[in-house]
């Protein structure tokens, strides 16, 4: 597995959603990417599943505007504090620019 744009962290680019079988008490950092004006969401969650129907529902206030969203990253973290480290990582200018290099596979 490539490591390189994760400075040696390794992380799972998903095929489809169905496919996410979450460990218990875990969390999952996601990306998620607008079809309609390829913008990207980072967020975290305990049920993937769930927050992404909420996303592509319109749900979310700040992502609504730009439905549908297609899954493009997952990393799994044992507790909330790391889940969002890693969140904040994603989010910064160097993960953002890491996450705009990765693949979108439409589901």
């Amino acid at each position: 597995m490539d490591t390189s744009l994760t400075g040696g962290r390794e992380f799972q680019i998903p095929v489809l959603a169905q496919n996410y079988a979450p460990k218990m008490n875990t969390f999952t950092v996601y990306a998620i990417k607008s079809v309609k004006n390829n913008s990207i969401y980072v967020g975290m969650t305990q049920n993937l599943e769930r927050r992404l129907a909420e996303h592509n529902a319109g749900k979310t206030q700040s992502t609504k505007p730009y439905i549908p969203y297609v899954l493009i990253f997952t990393e799994q973290c044992p507790n909330r504090t790391q889940a969002r480290n890693r969140e904040l990582y994603w989010k910064s200018g160097i993960g953002k620019e890491q996450l705009k290099k990765l693949p979108t596979t439409q589901l």
